[in-house]
């Protein structure tokens, strides 16, 4: 197959379980069919398309003849293994229909850890939008570990947006928008069209925490998702996917549910890993002047600015920088261990060289290997 050659930037669609198990009316075949016809045909149209899909666990757990879903991570595991054959060839032959070429990408936390393996999971999801391939990619839940799960495919789909540089994320869930508190419960909850800034989602995200207006998992892991992808400039739609034609108006350039407003200042591209591929293997706190110096003159993180440490840490590994209040403000990699930089933190430039016997040991953190990830618009 010849090479897209396409100058469009790809759209991911996220569709979950809850969408995918359908209704008294449309079984899940039916669904799989309509999406299948619907992103065919923006495929065809020249438009490269990611789908992230749920649905293994829910396959595989009926095949087995579960009737609930399984708790345990072993039982997870192996209803995945049997289910995502199974969703996968659903996928492949409603797909078929309309001559669109699919292929499986399974993918943990761990492939989004690791720079080598990001730039690898990267290279292979462009290169089949290059060739015209529609890439579906799940959790692979068979082999993932609690240490390195997603856990859900909200986040997964955001960062999948992030890696291919997609110009829009489409979370398909099953409520028409957001609210601006859980409507089942409050009355006054009212609909939210629009997202425009990151000050207004943290204020969302504050309210779906548990104990806030909306303490559900669900909106928080969708919120969560919409910060991801707006920092790294890409717009985000939360859209009612019970009905195809809010899906189809979508990728129409039309507008439904809520809209998250990509940023006007993303993180640069070459930072994107950093700000939402690593964990964080500990934590540096800061005094104000160097939280000062780093988010209003993209300074480096000196010793002299660090006033705690904690974890355990090796040289080269992912940090949070954090302010005097303790909350996280920057993340960067340390070219120091753990030790060494208890040793010199609260030290000047002219302390750190003799001590370590290295010129420029006072870098902690350089700024090339530093991203912020509080917004200005809430620093205190």
């Amino acid at each position: 197959m010849a090479d897209s050659g396409t100058s469009l930037s790809p759209i991911v669609v996220k569709v979950g379980t809850s969408i995918l198990r359908g209704d008294d009316q449309r079984d899940t075949e039916t669904v799989i069919a309509e999406l299948a016809r619907v992103l065919s045909h923006c495929c065809q149209q020249g438009r490269p398309l990611v789908l992230v899909s749920s649905g293994a666990v829910g396959l595989g757990s009926r095949r087995l003849g579960d009737t609930q879903r399984p708790r345990e991570l072993l039982q997870q595991q192996v209803a995945a293994a049997v289910g995502q054959g199974l969703l996968m060839a659903s996928y492949d032959k409603a797909f078929g229909v309309h001559d669109q070429l699919v292929a499986q990408v399974l993918l943990t936390r761990g492939d989004f850890v690791s720079r080598q393996r990001y730039l690898n999971a990267t290279a292979t999801l462009r290169g089949l939008l290059a060739r015209r391939v529609l890439p579906v990619v799940n959790e692979n839940d068979a082999l993932a570990t609690d240490e390195l799960r997603f856990g859900d495919n909200d986040t997964m789909a955001a960062r999948v947006a992030v890696a291919v540089a997609a110009e829009r994320l489409i979370l398909l869930t099953d409520v028409d928008r957001l609210y601006s508190a859980d409507p089942r419960r409050d009355l006054q909850a009212s609909p939210i069209d629009a997202v425009r800034n990151r000050a207004e989602l943290l204020r969302l995200a504050q309210a779906a925490e548990p104990g806030g207006q909306w303490g559900t998992g669900g909106m928080t892991t969708k919120l969560e998702a919409a910060r991801i992808a707006t920092a790294s400039g890409i717009t985000v739609d939360l859209a009612d996917g019970r009905t195809v034609a809010v899906l189809e108006g979508l990728l129409q350039g039309g507008n439904a549910g809520t809209r998250f407003q990509a940023d006007a200042l993303p993180i640069p591209i070459r930072k994107r890993w950093l700000a939402h591929g690593v964990l964080p293997q500990g934590s540096l706190h800061l005094d104000q002047g160097a939280v000062k110096a780093i988010e209003e003159q993209g300074a480096s993180l000196l010793a002299a600015g660090i006033t705690a440490v904690e974890g355990s840490f090796g040289p080269h590994e992912a940090v949070r920088l954090c302010g005097p209040d303790g909350e996280e403000m920057a993340r960067g990699i340390s070219r120091h261990s753990s030790e060494v930089v208890h040793r010199i933190r609260g030290l000047s430039r002219n302390q750190v060289t003799p001590l370590l016997g290295q010129p420029g040991a006072a870098c902690v953190v350089h700024r090339d290997s530093l991203v912020l990830t509080r917004s200005p618009e809430v620093a205190p």
